[in-house]
């Protein structure tokens, strides 16, 4: 599968849904968020290897569903825009209240791209 960036509607997807497959999900992180992609093999490698270890394929599951999510939200720009805005002012908050505000915010677009995603 070939990805190419594309000038989309405002938040429109750049990028067609990729399949749940690494091969697939990594093809897609590298077009949309490629400062990821090293997070991205060390969650693959850290999966596989906790498959072996446990003898089961949850850690996979686990993995794919993550990263289907995440490039779910960095495939619509202004998605992406605000879920990274949150996380960061999370991070930078001076009180645990609106810490706790961002992070909602943050989690709320991540069960959305998660829930988009699983709906296919």
């Amino acid at each position: 599968m070939s990805l190419q960036h594309t000038e989309a509607a405002p938040d429109g997807p750049l990028i067609p849904r990729p399949e749940r497959t690494p091969g697939a999900l990594r093809a897609a992180c590298a077009v949309v968020a490629p400062q990821l992609l090293a997070a991205y093999d060390q969650a693959k490698e850290q999966a596989l290897a906790e498959a072996v270890e446990h003898g089961s394929l949850g850690p996979v599951h686990a993995y794919l569903n993550h990263w289907a999510a995440l490039i779910e939200i960095e495939r619509h720009p202004e998605t992406a825009r605000a879920y990274h805005r949150a996380e960061y002012l999370a991070q930078v908050a001076t009180a645990p209240e609106e810490a706790r505000e961002h992070l909602s915010t943050a989690g709320g677009i991540y069960r959305d791209a998660a829930k988009a995603v699983r709906a296919e």
